[in-house]
């Protein structure tokens, strides 16, 4: 079940974006979902997931500027991304926790510019 994230974008350092990333309900319902990033020359890094009792967890690098939260009825996780610095353009990729190798999508491009 391949999970596609989408609402990437360019945007100014310093501005915001919110990503989102519907699934089936039995995936959503049955996993913690996650969300990865991939830079230029990177390797692909986790940045932030939540359980499916709305625990969160986030790399320190986006901590306290990133909000991840997740939609029962829309069976969507969302990413909220404040305070972007242009370190933070990616392409980013939502998937469960552990990721479903199938559930890589093309992602979505975010582009910060200083």
């Amino acid at each position: 079940v391949q999970l596609q994230a989408s609402g990437g974008g360019l945007v100014q350092a310093g501005g915001s974006l919110r990503l989102s990333c519907a699934t089936a309900r039995i995936v959503f319902e049955g996993y913690s979902m996650a969300w990865w990033r991939q830079a230029p020359g990177n390797e692909r890094e986790m940045i932030a997931d939540i359980s499916g009792r709305d625990i969160t967890w986030y790399k320190d690098s986006v901590k306290d500027r990133f909000v991840i939260s997740r939609d029962r009825d829309k069976n969507t996780v969302y990413l909220e991304m404040n305070s972007l610095k242009p370190e933070d353009t990616a392409v980013y990729y939502c998937n469960t926790v552990p990721p479903l190798p199938a559930g890589w999508g093309q992602g979505t491009l975010v582009t910060v510019s200083s």
